[in-house]
């Protein structure tokens, strides 16, 4: 007799051995024709896997995101059957799923794949998919295996590091693929396939081996998730925050200053200058300290920290002084600065904790292919804080954190979030320092005050940072993208590489226990996801330009001058349109500019000492005394909440 044990706990008993369809259909027949693929004891297999033991099983539908890895990994042997058949001597590496659909990358050799050859690799992808072919995946020698892929030396060089017992091959019709498995029982069940780009990619990630071509795809179990898919991805092009940046005066790139160093123009400083006011007072009522660091330190200060034996390789050079023999990194992190912050005083229990915090700028090398906008940049600003507690402490002042994270996502309307969980991976410790004590402690605090929060919360195991668990808050935007933003990290190990201490009420000296914590993450990329999520329409106290005053005619250019000063004095900033034009084109440029406010002033208004008010997206508010505005727009940008309120 088998044990099938389901998710929710429930048993169900077979003679012999099942597979997971088996499983489905002695639950429902529409269960069954919906299922997938399936999870066995913790690994994804196909519906047809043999289960011959007691077993956890867990049944994965489309709607499941494990349910969608299986259907885009298929597709994707969907996608390299199709290359093959136009390019017979093209050379196949690797096919995975991802996030949002799957790619292939391949070596064309002396043949090219361009956006006109799309067309048709989608025609024969779903003309193969009708055949309803079955994915059968069965075990190979490496004899064969080798011999197999004799001529592609990207699988053989694959398959040169596995061992006979560990090597599969997948096949469906006549198309045969080196692969781990996890695939949906047949192709018929793909109706929907959109080759999207092609980009190039190297192989395995290393700059020094070829180029290859990397085909993304995306498919779907019916031609209306396509449809609504593709009128998301419209939507988000016209949200990209490049797009965006350059239109709204935000930010620019300049190849003389350097790929991946991005230049803040008046609007994105002015903009960024408000998220830096806005979450400085909330630490200052939280009892934070302010810290400045330089941008560089010595190479010993991260060899202590062990941020350069563990990223040192994806750091820039380092910079080696001319006659003192000193060797110098661009700050890739800030903590270790903070510790020697700390190590400047003499610490009692009383004096704890300690919290500093700075908008920090660090540099880390990316490479040039990996560069996007402002999400992935080689230089950017973290709003970095260290706190140092005693263990005693730990449980309260990391709830305090995660209120102000908390607190950060209200007001600038992040409200669709759970929050990950991450772990050290316990299979392979040796990617971590620190005691397996001082771990566990870590990790009990962090799931503790999640809890205690009442946060929504999922666990992942092998995504601790490499010094200590965290709390990484994965936030959706307006498309349903998810994003981590917010990060907090409780931090044993640094304490004691650093040699931190404060004296305890027996009078003798302990650690302190180290949080780290970035609420945005980093300026740059958090204002690339703020961007994209309002399509540039800010919350009205965050907006760089909140008003935008248009006089009818030159004649009235004075008054918006005495307007525009009397709205800065109440700190509400904006500026005038001095334009020799219409008045509606002035409004239609300030509507594409997006100006929360226009101020429209003509020959009455100056008379009266009024503006006639049209607000973005509502239209025209009708006429206002100036104080009456400027009340009107302070109540209106008014924060949801002020913290600790």
């Amino acid at each position: 007799m088998i044990q099938i044990t389901l998710p929710d706990g429930s048993i169900k008993e077979f003679e012999s051995a099942v597979t997971p369809l088996d499983v489905a259909k002695s639950i429902s027949e529409g269960l069954a024709r919906n299922t997938i693929s399936a999870v066995v004891n913790g690994l994804q297999v196909e519906t047809t896997t043999p289960i011959t033991e007691n077993s956890t099983v867990q049944l994965l539908t489309w709607n499941d995101d494990l349910g969608k890895k299986a259907f885009w990994h298929s597709s994707a042997h969907l996608l390299a059957q199709a290359i093959m058949e136009f390019y017979p001597e093209a050379k196949l590496t690797i096919g995975p799923a991802i996030e949002q659909g799957f790619y292939y990358d391949v070596d064309f050799g002396e043949e090219s794949l361009s956006e006109k050859d799309f067309e048709r690799i989608e025609k024969k992808m779903l003309e193969n998919a009708k055949k309803n072919s079955t994915f059968s995946l069965y075990a190979v020698s490496k004899e064969k295996a080798l011999e197999t892929y004799k001529d592609n030396p990207y699988k053989t060089e694959l398959i040169s590091n596995l061992n006979d017992g560990e090597i599969t091959f997948c096949t469906h019709e006549d198309f045969t693929d080196l692969c781990r498995g996890g695939h949906i029982p047949s192709t018929g069940i793909v109706k929907a396939v959109k080759v999207l780009n092609a980009a190039g990619a190297y192989w395995r990630g290393n700059e020094n081996n070829p180029q290859l071509t990397r085909v993304y795809g995306i498919s779907f179990p019916k031609q209306k998730d396509l449809t609504e898919y593709l009128e998301r991805l419209e939507e988000a092009k016209r949200r990209d925050h490049r797009k965006l940046g350059k239109e709204l005066g935000i930010f620019a790139f300049s190849e003389k200053v350097g790929a991946g160093l991005p230049l803040w123009l008046p609007k994105g400083a002015a903009l960024r200058k408000k998220l830096e006011n806005f979450l400085s007072d909330a630490q200052k009522k939280a009892g934070y300290e302010f810290v400045m660091t330089p941008h560089i330190g010595n190479v010993d200060l991260y060899k202590t920290s062990g941020h350069f034996q563990k990223y040192g390789a994806d750091s820039f050079q380092t910079i080696k002084t001319p006659n003192e023999g000193e060797e110098f990194m661009l700050k890739p992190m800030n903590c270790p600065h903070h510790c020697e912050i700390y190590k400047v005083g003499q610490w009692s229990y009383r004096d704890l904790p300690k919290r500093f915090a700075e908008f920090g700028t660090v540099y880390r090398y990316e490479q040039s292919g990996e560069l996007h906008g402002l999400t992935r940049v080689r230089g950017f600003t973290q709003d970095d804080a260290h706190l140092f507690c005693t263990p005693d402490q730990l449980l309260s002042e990391f709830e305090g954190v995660i209120d102000l994270v908390l607190y950060v996502f209200r007001n600038l309307g992040f409200e669709d979030f759970i929050t990950q969980v991450s772990l050290r991976d316990p299979e392979n410790k040796e990617k971590y320092i620190g005691s397996d004590e001082n771990w566990k402690k870590a990790e009990e605090a962090i799931i503790t005050a999640a809890a205690n929060k009442n946060l929504k919360t999922v666990v992942e195991y092998g995504e601790a940072a490499f010094y200590g668990p965290k709390l990484d808050f994965m936030v959706k935007d307006a498309l349903g993208r998810s994003w981590q933003l917010g990060t907090i990290q409780v931090d044993y190990n640094l304490p004691e590489r650093f040699d931190l201490t404060y004296i305890g009420n027996d009078g003798e000296k302990h650690r302190p226990v180290m949080i780290h914590r970035a609420p945005f993450g980093s300026m740059e990329r958090f204002i690339a996801i703020l961007l994209e999520n309002t399509a540039g329409d800010f919350p009205l106290w965050l907006a760089p330009e909140q008003f935008i005053v248009l006089p009818i005619s030159e004649k009235y250019v004075d008054y918006a001058k005495k307007v525009s000063q009397f709205l800065e004095n109440h700190d509400i900033s904006g500026l005038i349109d001095e334009r020799n034009e219409k008045t509606g084109k002035k409004i239609r440029d300030a509507e594409i500019s997006k100006y929360p406010f226009m101020l429209i002033v003509g020959e009455n208004e100056a008379q009266e000492e009024t503006v006639s008010v049209r607000k973005r997206g509502e239209g025209d508010l009708g006429t206002m005394k100036l104080s009456d505005f400027a009340l009107y727009f302070k109540d209106a940008a008014a924060l949801h909440s002020e913290f600790g309120a």
